[in-house]
């Protein structure tokens, strides 16, 4: 948790998404856990930053005998892969307890998102607050649209401004009348 700045944290149990979302749950399916990984990396990098969100991917060891250890994908998103035999929502747990006697707590949201009903109460517990899969990936299709409809919003008025629907010889006409130069 190194942002301080970012409006909040946001603590993803990266599985427990992985495992709620159609759209990921059919790209696990069809190419594998890695593809869905990377997918929900993507999304939530765009979404943190849309957000202004420091964003903690936690994915479990999943097999793997490799020490804990993370990546920073952007200055909004790290995933991080915990140690073999403990669990995301253990690492969950560990870092609401740290935030807990955080200064940062102060002036920072703490957000763990999930839909394991234990994790639920136990990070609410902590002090931090609590999102469903389902609210994460409502939110960030809300985002999405909006960040859509701006990119429209702008493309509409570049293209309604006067100087975009003239030609080149008038903007060349109307460039001399500007600064005063002889037709």
């Amino acid at each position: 948790m190194n942002s301080p700045s970012a409006q909040a944290i946001l603590l993803v149990d990266g599985y427990n998404i992985v495992g709620a979302w159609p759209e990921l749950i059919q790209l696990r399916d069809s190419s594998g856990l890695e593809s869905a990984r990377n997918q929900l990396a993507e999304v939530l990098a765009n979404y943190s930053a849309f957000k202004d969100f420091e964003t903690w991917l936690i994915f479990d060891a999943y097999g793997h005998r490799r020490a804990h250890h993370s990546e920073s994908v952007t200055q909004h998103l790290s995933i991080h892969y915990t140690r073999f035999g403990q669990t995301a929502d253990s690492y969950i747990e560990k870092a609401c307890a740290q935030f807990r006697n955080d200064v940062r707590k102060f002036q920072q949201r703490l957000i763990v998102a999930t839909s394991d009903r234990a994790q639920q109460l136990t990070v609410i517990g902590y002090g931090a607050e609590w999102m469903s899969a389902q609210q994460l990936e409502s939110d960030v299709t809300f985002s999405l649209q909006r960040v859509r409809r701006r990119q429209k919003s702008k493309q509409r008025s570049r293209r309604s401004s006067l100087a975009n629907s003239l030609g080149p010889e008038a903007k060349a006409k109307l460039s001399r009348l500007r600064f005063g130069l002889p037709d």
